[in-house]
This record gives structure tokens, C-alpha cells and sequence, in this order.
């Protein structure tokens, strides 16, 4: 089983920068897909942006390209997401997943570790 841990977030104006970041622990495939997904109140939960260890599999929610850069240190098994340019509509919890493939897809379904998630709020 992979364990998540966020850290970062926090809150910020619109327009602003925050990072998140999410490691990655115990029994790790060799390959597997990182991802962050957000959840605003009453709102499923939506596809951020993904990437494999190669980085050759990445994908962004069309709302976040752009401004927000998904990132990875396969040394630190850790996964960030710089959030640039920030708006309001970004507010929400941001989880960490994975899964023990290198596609990367956009469904929540398709993964099996989260972590707690962790705040973002922007105001205006």
C-alpha cells in the first residue's frame, strides 16, 4: 500500500502563488502515476493535473492550464503542483492520488491511494 502526504496550500489572494506537495511512501511500484485532484464544497471531484515517472504522461484540467505546473522528484518520490495566478474558483481541497500504472487519467475511480488533502483558499 502507497502512503500520501500533502503539505503546503494554505491561502492566498487572486492573482497569487501557493505550492503544494504530496510524498509518497511505503510499497511503491515501479512505475505509477501521481496525480491532484480538488474538491470544492458540493462539487465532485475534478482532475487537476497528472504525470508519470517519466513525465511523459501529463494532463491538466483545462481551467488550470497555464498557471498551474504539475512537477515531480522521483528521488523524493514527491509530487508538487505550482499554482500561479490564482483565483477565486481555485479554492478548494486538493488531494494527492496515485495509481500503480504510468497512464495517468482524469477519473478518481482509477486510483487507489489518497492522501488527506490538504486546503487551498483564494480570495478576492
Amino acid at each position: 500500500q502507497v502512503q500520501l502526504v500533502e503539505s503546503g496550500g494554505g491561502s492566498a489572494q487572486a492573482g497569487g502563488s501557493l505550492r503544494v506537495s504530496c510524498e509518497a511512501s511505503g510499497k511503491l511500484p515501479s512505475l505509477y502515476c501521481m496525480a491532484w485532484f480538488r474538491q470544492a464544497p458540493g462539487k465532485e471531484r475534478e482532475g487537476v493535473a497528472g504525470i508519470n515517472n517519466f513525465g511523459s504522461t501529463r494532463y491538466y484540467l483545462d481551467s488550470v492550464k497555464g498557471r498551474f505546473t504539475a512537477s515531480r522528484d522521483n528521488a523524493k518520490n514527491t509530487l508538487y503542483l505550482q499554482m500561479n495566478s490564482l483565483k477565486p474558483e481555485d479554492t478548494a481541497k486538493y488531494y494527492c492520488a496515485a495509481r500503480p500504472y504510468s497512464l495517468c487519467t482524469r477519473d478518481p475511480m482509477n486510483y487507489d491511494d489518497w492522501g488527506q488533502g490538504t486546503q487551498v483558499t483564494v480570495s478576492s
